[in-house]
């Protein structure tokens, strides 16, 4: 009786710090996103989202660095995508489980740990240095593309996974190929769970700054090709923020910078409950 006793006061001890860090956590959020749309929101215009900038930033808006971003997420999505795809295709439906395998997760999970401004100087110097592709829209892209290649990777996997057993069977059992019956039937089961990681790496991709400093350069014009310099929203809110240019433009471009990013991660939330609806449904 004692016992049961002191395990309930210790689970209740420990539900009750379970409590408090959560409402900390998002007392935390809430009071950071709550003061950056304090500061922005006023500042916000269909005037600031559609003309560039002026005398540095300090006027105008931000209409080329919402299109470099854009660009940027583009160009990154389009190298990473089949190569993160396309690696947990292997990972899942081809690969025997063993030693390597087990080695291409631990390179993957290690390349996620990796702080992005060593990302940014391996894109300085490899790709802008030796490849000879300077600050210019391509080698940020490729920079960002590593950055967000483990997520895209390992998410992509686990929506694999996650597929139960039996549409593959059942495909199998009716004459498909192996690859037939990875492209037909276990990607369309997954693709919720893919998309989900696609669109938390498009919040990634948003949100870089010191991976793309490096990397893509400053030039607060639209870009015209992929060797351009261009200037994306979080480079921006760095140099107006950094430099000291214009406080009200920067929490402004920053407003615009949570907008997006949480759209992204709201959607990809989205995306996982139905995923998870599903398979809860057919299975």
């Amino acid at each position: 009786m004692q016992r049961s006793t002191r395990k309930k006061a210790v689970q209740g001890v420990a539900f009750s710090f379970l409590w408090i860090g959560a409402i900390i956590t998002i007392v935390v959020l809430l009071v950071i996103v709550g003061y950056i749309l304090y500061q922005g929101v006023p500042g916000l215009s269909w005037e600031f989202l559609t003309q560039s900038p002026k005398a540095g930033g300090k006027e105008g808006g931000i209409l080329p660095m919402l299109v470099n971003t854009i660009f940027l997420v583009i160009a990154s999505l389009a190298i990473a995508i089949p190569v993160g795809v396309l690696s947990a295709v292997f990972l899942a439906e081809y690969a025997k489980q063993g030693r390597i395998v087990r080695l291409i997760r631990s390179a993957a999970e290690n390349l996620a740990g990796i702080p992005s401004i060593i990302f940014g100087l391996f894109g300085f110097i490899f790709f802008g240095k030796i490849l000879g592709l300077g600050w210019s829209l391509l080698n940020g892209a490729l920079t960002a593309a590593i950055v967000v290649l483990p997520t895209i990777m390992r998410t992509s996997e686990e929506a694999l996974l996650a597929v139960p057993q039996s549409y593959r069977e059942g495909s199998l059992s009716l004459g498909a190929t192996r690859w037939q019956t990875v492209t037909r039937v276990v990607l369309p089961a997954a693709s919720p769970g893919i998309l989900a990681g696609l669109m938390l790496s498009m919040g990634r991709i948003v949100g870089e700054t010191a991976a793309l400093i490096f990397t893509l350069g400053s030039a607060d014009r639209i870009a015209q090709s992929l060797m351009d310099s261009a200037r994306p929203l979080s480079v921006h809110l760095y140099i107006l923020a950094h430099e000291g240019i214009s406080t009200p433009k920067a929490f402004s471009t920053a407003t615009v910078l949570i907008i997006l990013v949480l759209i992204l991660n709201l959607t990809a939330a989205f995306l996982v409950s139905r995923a998870n609806k599903n398979r809860k449904t057919k299975g």
